[in-house]
């Protein structure tokens, strides 16, 4: 297996502290935080926060085990790379195969976000100018991409930050909405947290970007939790902010609830804001998405479970041009073609599967009890919420995972059968 190693093959490490946290907000405080709240009162009731709670616990356990994974192995592919390196190539493979499949569904799912926010009556060809233009941004270079992130967080922050003041400035606040009985159960609670979990998956993003870390043993422990913390307070104050007006059953029942919310509140005046909020965080969510994607696709790449093609470095700008324009492509077409958004739960199983590698691949780096403990906590985590989620979700994904297996399979027969034939 040809792993290349060479200067042209190599990404340009730019990114500095700042940058990286600001990547990994751009995922995390996306889209999401304006619609995952419904389904997750739906399913918790008004156990909602802790569900919440449960999905920080999961999410923080699984981002020190890629900071600890990151700082040894600081090269494109995040968990792809991690598993290869200490688990085996099959895990490895596993938990490339599950991102890059689950997250093009994603960032097809983001696109049409955009243009139903943007123009619902031509949802779908905003949707293609909003890959293209992401993906010029890509091209162009890391510091480009995470400038435009800056710009985005800035102006999500801003519109959450009034959502916030709003909500518990009003009359219609009341704390005793914040009631944190588990009405909806525990399988209510667990399958909250596992649709919450997703809002703080972004900061994968910083892993899989490891390779354009400047000084990534220090930089990369530091962004993480660092990321990680400030998008969980600004989580749980647009929760509690929006519970307080709403209540358990209310948000449930909201189809829009950060919208909602203020409206009930007595300021429908921000309804636009809000919804133009939702727009930029959904660009923002798919500019990180983008990123990531071609990032493992190109690590992928340089092990052929993918075109070896896809592996070459822009020697200007130095990114992996190839492996951006090829997920770009791919997901211009879904965005154009198919309406997605309600297909791709297996993703969300994917990524319980991705992060599952990434606590095993963690659990390997010391023998120490103590040292094992976060991994543990989190592999678990992982399957159980992975497991919680509807039903649906957990046939498909196991499929998609099937499927990967089966190719997986085929590859390594026919290339045993060329070398059975060489010999």
């Amino acid at each position: 297996m040809t792993r290349s190693g060479s200067a042209s093959s190599e990404l340009r490490r730019t990114l500095g502290v700042g940058d990286a946290v600001m990547i990994g907000l751009g995922s995390m405080i996306g889209a999401g935080i304006f619609a995952a709240l419904g389904p997750a009162a739906r399913a918790a009731g008004s156990g909602l926060l802790l569900g919440l709670a449960v999905a920080a616990v999961v999410a923080y356990c699984n981002a020190t085990s890629s900071a600890r994974l990151a700082a040894l192995y600081p090269a494109s592919g995040g968990t792809y790379v991690y598993g290869r390196e200490r688990l085996g190539e099959f895990w490895g493979y596993l938990a490339g195969w599950s991102f890059v499949v689950g997250k093009t569904a994603s960032c097809a799912a983001m696109a049409l976000t955009v243009g139903t926010y943007v123009w619902p009556g031509q949802a779908h060809a905003v949707a293609v100018a909003a890959v293209v233009a992401l993906t010029a941004v890509n091209y162009g270079g890391v510091q480009k991409s995470a400038w435009l992130t800056r710009a985005i967080v800035a102006v999500v922050l801003a519109v959450l930050a009034s959502v916030v003041v709003v909500c518990l400035g009003s009359g219609e606040s009341d704390a005793g909405r914040l009631d944190v009985g588990a009405s909806g159960g525990v399988g209510g609670v667990l399958q909250a947290a596992g649709l919450l979990f997703f809002a703080f998956a972004g900061y994968a993003r910083i892993a899989t970007l490891g390779e354009e870390v400047r000084d990534p043993a220090r930089t990369i422990p530091r962004a993480i939790p660092l990321a990680l913390g400030i998008a969980l307070a600004v989580y749980a104050c647009v929760a509690v902010a929006v519970l307080s007006v709403l209540g358990s059953d209310g948000l449930g029942d909201a189809s829009a609830p950060l919208a909602d919310a203020v409206r009930a509140a007595g300021v429908p005046g921000l309804v636009p804001v809000v919804r133009v909020g939702a727009a930029v965080a959904a660009l923002g969510s798919l500019l990180a998405l983008i990123l990531g994607v071609s990032r493992t696709t190109l690590a992928m790449a340089r092990d052929r479970h993918l075109p070896g093609a896809l592996a070459v470095v822009h020697p200007r700008f130095q990114v992996p041009h190839r492996a951006e324009l090829a997920v770009g492509a791919v997901v211009a077409v879904l965005a154009a073609t198919v309406d997605v958004r309600g297909a791709i739960g297996f993703s969300s199983f994917g990524v319980l599967a991705y992060y599952a590698v990434a606590n095993a691949s963690a659990w390997t780096l010391d023998s120490a009890l103590t040292s094992r403990v976060v991994p543990a906590v989190g592999l678990l985590g992982c399957v159980v919420l992975a497991f919680s989620l509807p039903g649906i979700s957990v046939v498909v994904g196991a499929g998609v995972l099937a499927v990967g297996v089966g190719a997986y399979g085929v590859r390594r027969w026919v290339a045993a059968r060329r070398g059975a034939r060489g010999g």
